[in-house]
């Protein structure tokens, strides 16, 4: 019945916001439109949806999304290599539940994490 998922996430300035997707994480913009305080970017099979939350203060956003893939080593040094941050606590590592991950925060204090299924 459920074929997919597209996460919406709150930011505060949406060209601060496409540019660091796209420039640091290599995510394309999506669609043929530009709605005015709305982005959508995509990378491989993820889309991300943003909406315009200008009075967000980032100490107290809490969004977040969790992005398997299957290449989790290859991904974080690509963003290394992009001198993207990686959480403090977030580095790659391989947890108690079967997953290699890692995670980001983006400008506006959103968790991504990725992880690898190592089963």
């Amino acid at each position: 019945m459920l074929s997919e998922i597209h996460p919406k996430l709150p930011m505060r300035n949406k060209a601060i916001t496409k540019e660091y997707y796209i420039t640091k994480l290599g995510f394309k913009a999506f669609g043929n439109a530009d709605y005015n305080g709305y982005l959508m970017i995509q990378k491989d099979h993820i889309q991300i949806h943003f909406f315009e939350f200008k009075e967000l203060n980032p100490k107290e956003n809490y969004g977040q999304v969790y992005i398997r893939t299957k290449h989790i080593d290859r991904l974080y040094k690509s963003f290394l290599d992009n001198n993207v941050s990686i959480h403090p606590a977030g580095h790659l590592q391989t947890k108690p539940w079967g997953q290699k991950e890692f995670s980001i925060l983006d400008p506006d204090n959103n968790l991504l994490t990725f992880g690898q299924s190592l089963e």
